[in-house]
């Protein structure tokens, strides 16, 4: 190499070396990619197999020798904890491979990291696997993924799973030891391994006769941890495991380093963790235990700090939980939420999730194949399908439940929770300014240095703020602010959270005052955190506003009670009557003030009076008037003591319903006591009213809307009427329209004559609801309706705009209400007007005619309908001197049924009929269920179905028209059959319960009356009406002796005039007038008898009438000398004499008769023309309408008859089961225990025997409704809510039963085995004439005789089927040919016997019933189809 290479030598060999060492930092692939055994993946990832192996703190349940069992802060490493938890679990599991295990033993020691677990059930077979080559305990302790628990279809409930357990205790340990004994093989095994399980040492075998064991021993390799020694927290940690042990493993004792555990079970090692912890009362906690079964064991505690729980997975801690947990606690959840929802209806809605938050769970379980989300094994995660049993809690612990403390804790979570989103509407700090309150004028100084000297004023509306308003241009607009209420205040003692939260109106009220909730201001000084230091109600001077009043100091007492013991709350009161006499003004605040005022003036006539109904009524000039006099018109709430707070609780809180009906009745009472003694009304407001007790506002004004309120509800016992109806009749009567009237025109006509002071709207609707004579509405309609005023298809809201409709009396009313009565009537007076009387007498009882329905203050009213001719009969009765006989509920054009459950309860049921075996007809409703009603919300669903119902039906056809029902309805036989056995009426919702246990009737003298039955009701008018025809004959007797008296005077004055006896010509008036008395003539007999009648209208001096003013001190024969001349002739003194006679003649018949002849005839002329208006109406409605064609003439219109029954179906007759008569006795029960005021002293109600009920048109036939021999249709009665119709079984001979059974019925046969059976039908049934009461029923075969008293029922005319009936031109039904056999066909046939006697009837009974009522057409035959039904419940039906 020359000297010139050298350089270029070394440059390179510097290159490669350059390039040596750069590729020496690359890794190979090999070292990229590399394959760990599962040994060094385990030490070098054990994060996977046993978790982590740092050290973490966090909280746990842990033993400690001090303090026993106790959750505070642990560090721990959780590998360590679960290597050791491996072995133990183990041991545990052993229990379940011999049951005849009892103890384990185990021992920590800390100073020599030796842990050691022992065990006493079977010991591991000491004997060589033949596949591994290796003895048994050797292959699963030594190596990896071997166990017993590979077997997935084998089911144990054992700990182990996945073959790792043990072994990751022996990898993470400097030595492992195992030592176990077996019996079967006689044999002891020991080996150890090291480092690891990186070496192991030869196993020792030896051969054993004693008891057999398992022992593990083992040195945790402290230095993969991150330990040195064992601390004091891993300890505590194992040592609580080792009483889990204890506790969650039945039959074994547990000894730790040489001492037995004291825990005997799961319910004593609970205790350790509730020991000294306490409930909010300071009580124990209570400890709710079950034993559930053999795999399950629960435990349940209140809880403070959230859901808790504890639990063990065959002995395996999982501290998180799972699916065994959610399996238990969501059955105490869902038990829960109910009782809380009951408790809590008014306030937060609570969630299943919140419930959950109260519980304190402890669980013990036993579960096959059990699986987890991580090797760590605390969640449990195998479905709860798969655990091998269930956790069915128990009733009782439940019960317990329910009582251990839970309820309450979540109840006081509710409230506070409540309080915390109310304290959010609120704000703590005062604002000078608020925005976003619409419609407040604020004062200027509120929320400022001067706010407790502002005064809110709440007034009753726009209107009333507007008058406020014009008052502050008097006193200034700094220290008054203005806030209008829309209508009234919601009651917040009883309404829920939702309803406060949502109430813009109260949050309003609060935001403006500066409220606080529940904040105490029972110091004075606290009243100055709020924007306004005082609070003014401004409201108009009548029952409402008293309620309004009210309701906002019920607002504030219920919130904070303590503003009420300042003056914090005033009203403003402004005049009701102003007295005006030249500038002479007197303001009156109450009416009785006025009346006592106007009793004691003299010149009351010549003062100009005028009455303020309201706030609205005053003008601006007169509010400035009343701010001006502040003081006068500022009255100021004083509280008085507990007293105030009892009576706003008494009048707002519903726990109070009971006394406060003796509260209205005894103010009703005080009222009538002080009419009847001429006393003057109670009043709160007089001249000298400066202040007001809360006590004396309710009991002497707040009264006064309640009992208004009862009064604008509930109706009137002498002439069924409501005031507000009671107003439309008085206007009525007085207009005396003789044309049709339209009903918006009418109520315009009703609010000026009657003085009514409420909407109109609410008034046309009582004038539409006074003329609906559709099914389900009145029997009688007092109006006429001349339009469309609703039908049964919408209940009558298918009405039209009353500006389109029109009325006018019917020709029944002044039948009913006899214009002669006019005089006998007691008329009420407002505003100086005379307006409708306290009550019309007429001449039935009304409120049984058309019912009434009402819900006011503390009372409820409903008492149905009843038939006018059945009222007549009885009434015609009691005239007789006889007792009524008991009615039933009847509504004018229902073709049902109507039957008697239990007294004042009974059964509405429909009609339906099944035409084939797929098709059935629903041809009518129960009352008040309305067509459309009906087809959306039953007929509908059945349709539809829903995810859980499957579709009953499989279509539905509409036939009906505004007055008939007809629904032809599809569905699959054997859903036909299935319905049929559990019922078609309750299938299809056909039946109603009718309960009228709460009569509630004002009687004649205007207090409240609790009538126990219809009887009571009917007697108590008939006393009154028998009374005021008394009066009436008096009143005629009278008026007709003071008429006859003027004609004869009349005519004897004119025969001394023509006779030249009599000079009255060119003679002073004086003169005459004593000339005329010398004579003997009479002064007006007709205006001095009125005279003495001391009627209250001329009493009182409220008529207005000029000529009534003039003076009549003297004789007055005004009704001599104002006689025409023409009065002389000769014809009109022969008409005088005839008139004269007449009225005498008149005199001389009424004096013969009596009050009950009186009666008899009103009924005789009411009941005349009762028939021919019905006549008219069925004329009306069988007329067929006629049309012009194309040429001119009238054609008639052909009707369909699709709207009318299938003759050839089969009427399902209604059953009444065992349910439904539990149900009404249930009821009745209520009813009865709910009675705890005495409102009446009312009869005891009469029972009402099981009696039938004639219909007949016919008044005779009705008396001789006990003649009926034709036998009657019949309601079945079941003893079983399931009806199953058995095959028939033949019986050589009728069976027959004793008299004394009077329980046993008669089963319903089935359809099919019914029509394939049909006979013709005796021609005595076949020409028999349909009763009122009959109808399309089925019977049971004469074969059946047993004793039966079904309850009353009343089957309704078909008015239609009575004219065809009666003609006998109408084929025979397909039942009455079934029931009618001959006796010849009787023979010739075996007769049939049910196997159920629950439908049974007596032959009395079928001999006493009327005939039933034929079909058109003969029915198709059918073939015989037997039932195959697996349920007699509806429930699947779903509905």
């Amino acid at each position: 190499v020359t000297m010139a290479e050298e350089p270029l030598k070394s440059l390179f060999d510097n290159k490669q070396k350059e390039k040596s060492k750069k590729n020496e930092n690359r890794l190979s692939v090999e070292r990229i990619y590399q394959k760990k055994t599962q040994l060094e993946h385990i030490l070098l990832r054990p994060d996977s197999y046993i978790g982590s192996v740092e050290p973490v703190t966090q909280q746990m349940w842990v033993y400690d020798e001090d303090e026993g069992l106790n959750s505070r802060d642990v560090c721990f490493v959780p590998g360590l904890y679960k290597i050791f938890d491996e072995i133990l679990v183990n041991a545990a599991d052993n229990k379940q491979r011999d049951k005849g295990m009892s103890c384990i033993k185990i021992n920590i020691d800390p100073e020599n990291n030796l842990i050691s677990v022992w065990n006493n059930g079977k010991g591991i077979p000491v004997v060589q696997h033949k596949v591994e080559k290796v003895f048994v305990p050797a292959l699963i302790f030594g190596q990896l993924l071997t166990s017993s628990n590979y077997d997935d279809d084998q089911k144990k409930v054992t700990g182990g799973r996945n073959g790792y357990g043990a072994k990751l205790c022996n990898i993470f340990s400097t030595k492992f030891t195992v030592e176990t004994a077996c019996k079967e093989s006689k044999k002891s095994f020991k080996q150890s391994w090291y480092d690891n399980m990186g070496r192991t040492s030869d196993s020792t075998i030896k051969a054993f006769e004693g008891e057999e064991f398992t022992c593990i021993t083992f040195q945790p390799d402290l230095a993969k941890f991150k330990m040195s020694t064992l601390d004091k927290d891993t300890v505590a940690l194992m040592t609580r495991r080792a009483y889990d042990i204890a506790g969650a493993s039945k039959g074994i004792r547990v000894i730790l380093n040489g001492k037995k555990l004291p825990v005997t079970g799961f319910r004593s090692y609970v205790d350790m963790y509730l020991k000294d912890k306490m409930d909010e009362t300071g009580q124990p906690l209570t400890v709710v235990h079950e034993v559930v079964n053999d795999r399950w064991e629960v435990c349940l505690a209140m809880s403070e700090k959230g859901f808790q729980q504890v639990s063990f997975v065959n002995s395996i801690a999982t501290t998180k939980g799972g699916r065994h947990t959610d399996h238990v606690a969501d059955q105490v959840v869902s038990k829960l939420i109910d009782v809380v929802k009951k408790k809590n209806k008014a306030g937060v809605v609570v969630k299943p999730f919140q419930v959950k938050n109260h519980l304190w769970l402890f669980v013990n379980c036993l579960i096959e194949n059990p699986t987890f989300d991580s090797q760590t094994k605390e969640n449990m995660t195998l479905q709860q399908k798969s655990f091998g049993s269930t956790c069915s809690l128990s009733d009782k612990f439940i019960k317990q439940a329910t009582a251990c403390g839970v309820v309450e804790s979540i109840m006081n979570w509710v409230k506070f929770k409540a309080q915390t989103q109310l304290n959010k509407k609120c704000s703590a700090v005062k604002h000078s300014k608020i925005k976003g309150v619409p419609k407040l004028d604020d004062a200027n100084d509120a929320g400022g240095k001067n706010s407790s000297g502002c005064t809110l004023i709440l007034t009753e509306g726009d209107s009333a703020k507007t008058l406020a308003v014009s008052g502050l241009g008097v006193v200034g607009r700094d220290r008054y602010g203005v806030f209008p209420l829309r209508g009234k205040m919601l009651n917040v003692r009883e309404a829920s959270h939702k309803q406060i939260m949502e109430n813009a109106e109260i949050n309003n009220i609060i935001k403006i005052l500066g409220l606080q909730y529940r904040k105490n201001y029972s110091d004075p000084e606290s009243l100055k955190s709020l924007r306004y230091g005082k609070l003014m109600i401004m409201t108009d001077q009548d029952q409402d506003g008293s309620h309004i009043k009210g309701l906002l100091i019920n607002f504030i007492h219920h919130n904070w009670p303590s503003l009420l013991h300042h003056p914090f709350l005033e009203e403003f009161i402004t005049p009701i009557i102003k007295a005006t006499l030249k500038k002479t003004v007197l303001s009156f605040y109450s009416i009785p003030e006025f009346d006592e005022w106007k009793d004691n003036q003299p010149n009351y006539k010549s003062w100009k009076v005028k009455y303020y109904k309201g706030l609205g009524t005053s003008t601006s000039q007169e509010a400035k008037e009343y701010f001006s006099d502040m003081q006068r018109h500022r009255v100021t709430f004083k509280y008085s003591g507990p007293e105030d707070d009892e009576a706003i609780t008494l009048a707002f809180s519903k726990k109070k319903v009971d006394e406060r009906k003796v509260w209205l009745t005894n103010f009703m009472t005080n009222r009538r006591q002080r009419r009847e003694h001429n006393l003057p009304e109670e009043y709160l407001y007089g001249k000298a009213t400066k202040s007001l007790s809360y006590n004396d506002f309710v009991n002497k004004e707040l009264v006064q809307f309640s009992n208004s309120d009862n009064e604008r509800s509930l109706a009137c016992l002498v002439d069924g009427f409501k005031p507000g109806q009671r107003k439309v009749l008085f206007s009525c009567i007085k207009r005396n329209d003789k044309r049709e009237v339209k009903v918006a025109q009418l109520a315009g006509s009703v609010a000026e004559m009657s003085a009514y002071h409420h909407g109109e709207i609410s008034l046309m609707m009582t004038i539409v609801g006074l003329a609906q004579n559709f099914v389900g509405s009145n029997n009688l309609n007092l109006l006429q309706p001349m339009g469309q005023f609703g039908t049964r298809l919408n209940g009558g809201k298918d009405s039209a705009s009353p500006r389109y409709i029109f009325t006018m009396l019917s020709p029944l009313t002044r039948l009913i209400f006899p214009p002669v009565d006019d005089n006998l009537l007691k008329y009420n007076y407002d505003d100086n007007q005379r307006v409708e009387p306290e009550w019309y007498i007429p001449i039935l009882p009304m409120v049984l005619v058309n019912g009434a329905e009402g819900i006011g203050t503390g009372w409820a009213s409903k008492i149905p309908t009843y038939d006018v001719q059945e009222i007549v009969g009885n009434l015609n009765r009691m005239l007789d001197g006889q007792e009524p006989q008991p009615m039933l509920p009847s509504f004018k054009g229902f073709r049902g049924g109507v039957d008697q459950l239990e007294a004042n309860q009974y059964l509405i049921s429909g009609e339906v009929a099944i035409l084939d075996s797929t098709t059935i007809e629903i041809s009518e409703l129960p009352v008040k269920t309305w067509t459309q009603t009906y087809k959306e919300n039953v007929l509908e669903a059945m349709l539809m179905g829903t995810d859980k119902i499957p579709a009953l039906i499989t279509d539905y056809k509409e036939y009906h028209t505004d007055t008939t029902v007809r629904f032809v309805v599809k569905m699959a036989e054997e859903k036909l059959l299935e319905a049929e056995a559990a019922g078609l009426h309750k299938v299809f919702k056909l039946q109603n319960t009718l309960t009228c246990h709460s009569m509630v009737l004002f009687d004649y003298a205007g207090s409240l009356q609790k009538y126990e039955s219809v009887m009571d009701i009917l007697r108590e008018f008939f006393k009154l009406r028998m009374k005021y025809y008394g009066l009436r004959k008096e009143w005629l007797l009278g008026m007709l002796g003071a008429e006859s008296s003027k004609l004869s005077n009349q005519a004897r004055f004119i025969l001394e005039k023509i006779q030249g006896t009599l000079v009255i010509e060119n003679k002073p008036k004086k003169e005459l007038i004593s000339m005329l008395a010398e004579m003997g003539y009479d002064s007006d007999p007709v205006k001095v008898w009125r005279g003495a009648q001391k009627t209250e209208e001329e009493m009182e001096g409220r008529t207005g009438d000029d000529e009534e003013k003039e003076d009549t001190t003297g004789p007055d024969f005004n009704y001599l000398l104002s006689m025409p001349m023409w009065y002389l002739t000769k014809e009109k003194k022969e008409e005088l004499c005839r008139q004269r006679d007449a009225k005498m003649t008149e005199l001389n018949t009424l004096e013969k008769k009596t009050a009950p002849d009186l009666w008899r005839e009103d009924l005789a002329a009411f009941m005349e023309e009762l028939e021919r208006v019905e006549q008219r109406e069925k004329e009306e409605s069988a007329s067929v309408p006629v049309v012009k064609g194309k040429t001119g003439r009238a054609k008639p219109v052909k009707v369909k008859q699709e709207t009318m029954p299938t003759p050839q179906g089969r009427r399902v007759v209604p059953r009444i089961t065992t349910a439904v008569k539990a149900d009404a006795s249930r009821k009745a029960g209520e009813a009865k225990r709910g009675r705890k005021v005495k409102v009446s002293s009312a009869p005891p109600p009469v029972p009402l025997p099981a009696v039938k009920y004639s219909l007949s048109d016919s008044e005779d036939e009705f008396h001789d409704w006990k003649k009926a021999s034709a036998p009657k249709p019949r309601v079945f009665e079941s003893d079983d809510d399931s009806y199953l119709p058995e095959p028939s079984v033949a019986v050589s001979e009728p069976t027959t039963v004793k008299e004394d059974e009077s329980k046993s019925n008669a089963k319903q046969p089935s359809i099919m085995d019914a029509m394939t059976k049909a006979k013709t039908v005796s021609k005595t049934a076949a020409k028999s004439k349909l009763s009122a009461d009959s109808s399309d029923d089925e019977a049971p075969p004469k074969a059946l005789p047993t004793k039966v008293k079904p309850p009353a029922k009343r089957k309704q005319i078909r008015d239609s089927d009575s004219e065809s009936n009666d003609s006998g031109s109408e084929s025979d039904n397909l039942m009455a040919r079934i029931r009618g056999k001959t006796t010849t066909a009787a023979a010739s046939k075996k007769a049939k016997k049910w196997d159920d006697d629950s439908f049974r009837v007596s032959d009395e009974e079928d001999a006493a019933s009327v005939a039933v009522a034929a079909r058109d057409k003969p029915s198709r035959t059918k073939k015989p189809i037997s039932y195959k039904l697996d349920s007699d419940s509806d429930e699947e039906f779903g509905f």
